[in-house]
């Protein structure tokens, strides 16, 4: 029994100096009154935009964009409202670029996928780091869901963009204010 003990605290005094450290996680979350299940065109697991095919001298100059695609994220089962309640959509980005795009990991080079806030007009930047968030949807007062359009389209990184497959990931949560 006191082995057990020891051992249990060496490994509370070697995990309180390692929190310090550069191999530290960091885990966030929120707890809030009001729960929602999130879906992107209907899909909750794994969801897929599929943006049309574009033809590269579409994108011949460094920022061109085209095929903007049009998705939803819907709110839903949420507990009736009480009151209007700002919710966010927040989306961690893999392999941004230096522009604030979703890097591609397909075969194309020079191109990436920018997404556009509601507006359709704002892009969504994860220069700064890994996360953008949407402006807000608003969950009516008495409601239990409600939706957001945002779009994605492809983004010239670099002139010159070369034929290929684009693929850009991201994890999506919500956010409730």
């Amino acid at each position: 029994m006191k082995i057990k003990m020891m051992a249990l605290a060496l490994i509370a005094c070697s995990s309180t100096s390692m929190a310090d450290s550069a191999n530290t996680v960091q885990f966030k979350g929120e707890v809030s009154t009001q729960t929602c299940s999130v879906n992107i065109n209907g899909n909750e697991a794994n969801p897929v935009v599929l943006l049309q095919t574009v033809a590269a001298n579409s994108l011949a100059t460094k920022g061109a964009t085209a095929g903007e695609t049009t998705f939803t994220v819907n709110v839903t089962g949420c507990t009736t409202a009480a009151s209007d309640t700002s919710i966010k959509t927040v989306f961690v980005g893999n392999n941004a670029t230096t522009n604030g795009n979703l890097g591609n990991t397909g075969d194309a080079t020079k191109v990436s996928i920018q997404l556009l806030d509601s507006d359709a007009t704002t892009p969504l930047s994860f220069a700064t780091g890994s996360t953008a968030t949407t402006s807000a949807m608003t969950l009516a007062t008495g409601a239990t869901s409600t939706s957001q359009e945002l779009v994605a389209r492809y983004y010239a990184e670099e002139a010159g963009v070369t034929a290929g497959s684009v693929i850009a990931t991201a994890q999506y949560a919500i956010t409730y204010k």
